[in-house]
């Protein structure tokens, strides 16, 4: 690029990157999802799975919900980005943001449904917990991505 334009160019790579935290977020998410579902058929509690709990089965299903909403918000966000459209960057930034929130609090309930043992290292929720929270400040905070969807709205 020409000289002082390295900012403007270096900006124009954050849509892809924010579609990729965003996704790696949901992946995360969605092994800490599927360990849920998995532990809570194997835990007893006053004789039966933990699975079988009204509360549990509605936690678990908000869990899958939530993430299939942000899954889809981040492929429109990726086909926007592909195709170089002018709403591309206010996409990305929604996806990475509703993505990167959607993971937290889906691996947070996750360990939630894990007791005790969630937080331990001999489930891997307890990493997936750690490893998430920083998506939500990398390629810019989800603050930052608030500012820019909120800008491209109320731009004249």
């Amino acid at each position: 690029g020409e000289l002082g334009e390295g900012f403007r160019i270096a900006m124009t790579g954050l849509d892809g990157g924010r579609l990729n935290i965003g996704a790696c977020s949901l992946g995360g998410a969605q092994r800490c999802l599927d360990e849920a579902i998995g532990y809570t058929k194997d835990r007893k509690q006053f004789g039966k799975a933990i699975a079988e709990f009204q509360n549990t089965q509605f936690t678990l299903a908000d869990m899958a919900t939530e993430l299939e909403a942000a899954r889809a918000l981040l492929y429109i966000a990726a086909a926007k980005v592909t195709d170089n459209a002018p709403d591309k960057t206010k996409f990305a930034a929604m996806a990475k943001r509703l993505a990167t929130d959607t993971g937290s609090s889906v691996v947070d309930r996750a360990l939630q449904l894990h007791g005790g043992y969630g937080y331990l290292q001999d489930y891997p929720i307890e990493r997936f917990w750690r490893d998430l929270r920083v998506h939500s400040i990398l390629e810019g905070t989800n603050q930052v991505m608030r500012m820019i969807v909120g800008r491209e709205l109320t731009r004249s």
